[in-house]
């Protein structure tokens, strides 16, 4: 199908929905007046021989939407699969529906049509769920006409059948049944497959407008402070990724200012140099025909920092330092190379499962870094503050020109506050009163807070992260690592035990795609519909 992947699976979920509301008004529509009251039927035959038919084909209608509704609720089969087998249960329903109608429980009903047929202007109720369809349930218009056409035959089939075996007089002239079918349920079949049509031309402008140089976008992931996430596969190389759009403001500018456009260019070139295997790998870089950055980053699979601690509790103290020295080396491969992060929080970490290692930390987001070149020169915007309170260094929040790789040291430390406590350093009705805090308040000890026991010695290294003076804090990302490691817990955490933990706890995580508490799903309507890109800025 051309149609994008959110709108099949969401068009699968309509059909389980439809086919329910279906089963369970057939249901009552049809078992109710026959076996509730059971005089109906000619001549007082009994029920179940003059419905023995009608009974097996509503059953089997029932039956089969049922089953549409627990595959589209509980099976890992494919949208576009269960949208296949949907035309299936669109036909077997409207033959039940058909033989509702003409197998009919109140005698002479039939007789009454045919002498009245001048008279008679509605037309089969197959006819709305056949026109009803295709919008619950698109598909290709091929596939739509093949089985609108097969639902429309069902009526000619019920009647026959009611007047070879059922209550039918067979004296009621067979084109009367001719005509009313084919002025009604063919021409409904006709609409559906124009209604197929318009949905998939509109299914393959969406999916050119969801294409951002040679990826294209799948399903939204969600949205933060910066943008839009989406699950983005590539053409050609099938290579599923995550793509994230910035806002130019983010950024600090207009769209296509140009001090706007170089900053990004020179980040996104320095980010995707990056070599550290503990960074998040940018695969590709542009801007949007609107002006919006996007990034093309590899498509992670585990749970954020903040989310891990949030489901799971604090973490013991050699777990800490396990994630925390792999940050480390991440953030020393970036200010060695000039990147300032500037958004280091526990959202933008992710533990992951990656192949056959686990706890495997990726660092996101460089997207607010400052880079400052060789020649000493820095493309940001005067005074601007970009970060998140709850692990703003002072020096950030002051908006001072000169921000270096210890402000990303100060924000490690308010991670590994959270953790080992489950709390942040400061916390405050607002955000402005957070960031006082961590301009004048001194920050707590961990072990004051914490449930789990903190180590003396790990104490002394996050709260030496944690001091407003920048002079007082590690020097660089190294020596925070090298500290962290002469740590009494800094063994008690390996890959093994990283193993079990994972397979005693998380044992399905590999089946799904990590998401922030930050980048919640959003719906569709709220994303930009025209995305198409254009590479190599």
């Amino acid at each position: 199908m051309s149609l994008p992947a959110d709108v099949v699976r969401d068009a699968s979920r309509r059909l389980g929905w439809a086919a329910l509301v279906y089963s369970g008004t057939y249901l009552l529509a049809f078992f109710g007046p026959v076996y509730l009251f059971p005089a109906y039927g000619s001549g007082g035959e009994s029920v179940s021989r003059a419905y023995a038919l009608p009974t097996v084909v509503a059953t089997a209608s029932i039956g089969l939407g049922l089953a549409v509704f627990l595959l589209s609720r509980y099976s890992r089969i494919a949208p576009a699969k269960l949208l296949d087998l949907g035309l299936v249960f669109e036909v077997v329903g409207a033959f039940g529906i058909s033989m509702a109608t003409f197998w009919n429980a109140f005698p002479g009903w039939t007789e009454r049509l045919a002498s009245e047929s001048i008279n008679y202007l509605g037309i089969p109720w197959e006819c709305a769920w056949i026109i009803a369809f295709p919008v619950l349930a698109p598909n290709t218009p091929t596939k739509t006409l093949a089985a609108s056409l097969a639902a429309a035959s069902t009526g000619l089939l019920a009647v026959f059948l009611s007047r070879a075996f059922g209550p039918m007089s067979p004296e009621i002239p067979m084109t009367f049944f001719v005509v009313y079918f084919g002025f009604s349920t063919y021409l409904c079949a006709g609409i559906a497959y124009v209604t197929a049509r318009v949905i998939y031309r509109y299914g393959r402008h969406l999916s050119e407008a969801r294409e951002i140089g040679s990826y294209q976008l799948q399903k939204p992931l969600g949205h933060g402070g910066m943008g839009q996430v989406w699950v983005a596969r590539h053409r050609l190389l099938a290579r599923p990724a995550a793509l994230k759009l910035i806002r130019p403001d983010v950024l600090g500018g207009r769209p296509g200012s140009e001090t706007v456009v170089r900053r990004f260019e020179r980040e996104a070139l320095a980010t995707a140099a990056l070599k550290s295997q503990h960074t998040v790998d940018v695969y590709d870089f542009g801007v949007t025909e609107e002006g919006d950055f996007y990034y093309v980053m590899q498509l992670l699979e585990g749970l954020d920092l903040n989310g891990l601690v949030e489901r799971f509790g604090a973490l013991p103290a050699g777990r800490a330092i396990y994630l925390l020295r792999q940050v480390c080396h991440s953030l020393g491969d970036a200010h060695e190379a000039g990147l300032v992060h500037r958004d280091i929080k526990p959202s933008n970490i992710i533990a992951c499962r990656l192949g056959p290692d686990y706890d495997f930390v990726k660092v996101l987001d460089f997207g607010l870094v400052a880079l400052c070149c060789a020649s000493g020169t820095e493309l940001t915007v005067e005074g601007q503050t970009a970060g998140t309170p709850a692990f703003m260094a002072p020096e950030v929040a002051r908006g001072l020109p000169d921000i270096d790789g210890r402000a990303d040291i100060y924000a490690l430390g308010c991670v590994a506050f959270w953790l080992l406590t489950g709390q942040r350093v400061f916390t405050d009705e607002s955000p402005l009163a957070t960031i006082a805090h961590h301009l004048q308040t001194p920050p707590d000890r961990p072990s004051s807070r914490a449930e789990v026991v903190v180590p003396g010695d790990l104490e002394e290294v996050i709260l030496a992260c944690l001091e407003k003076d920048r002079e007082a804090r590690p020097a660089d990302a190294w020596e925070l690592d090298a500290r962290l490691a002469t740590c009494e817990a800094a063994g008690s955490w390996d890959q093994a035990t990283a193993r079990e933990w994972w397979k005693l706890h998380l044992p399905d995580l590999t089946d799904r795609t990590c998401t922030t508490p930050e980048e919640r799903a959003v719906p569709e309507a709220r994303l930009k519909p025209r995305l198409r890109g254009r590479r190599g800025i």
